[in-house]
């Protein structure tokens, strides 16, 4: 059976993963509205500041969970998964 700090390792290892690709993908969105026209770029850079927020958000959420450990996982662990499911709606929001 897997210890709790190996799984919780592994989620946030996975969550790290996702953040890392969720920033590319913004990093890539942004360069795509510096090409489009004016009002084009404005309503996008408001949703990408938001986004990128969120992001942040997201970030620091993780790095406190990191930086507690695997026994008080439980403690951020609500907040982690509300964080999450904002940002997964974000960016769904801004891509689709």
């Amino acid at each position: 059976m897997e210890s709790n700090e190996s799984s919780v390792d592994k989620t946030l290892s996975r969550l790290e993963d996702q953040l890392a690709l969720w920033n590319a993908k913004l990093n890539d969105l942004v360069a795509r509205v510096e090409v489009a026209g004016q009002q084009t770029k404005i309503d996008a850079r408001k949703h990408l500041d938001e986004v990128k927020s969120q992001l942040d958000v997201a970030r620091s959420r993780l790095e406190e969970a990191k930086t507690a450990g695997g026994d008080r996982w439980d403690k951020f662990k609500g907040g982690v998964e509300s964080t999450w499911k904002d940002l997964e709606r974000a960016f769904h929001k801004l891509t689709h």
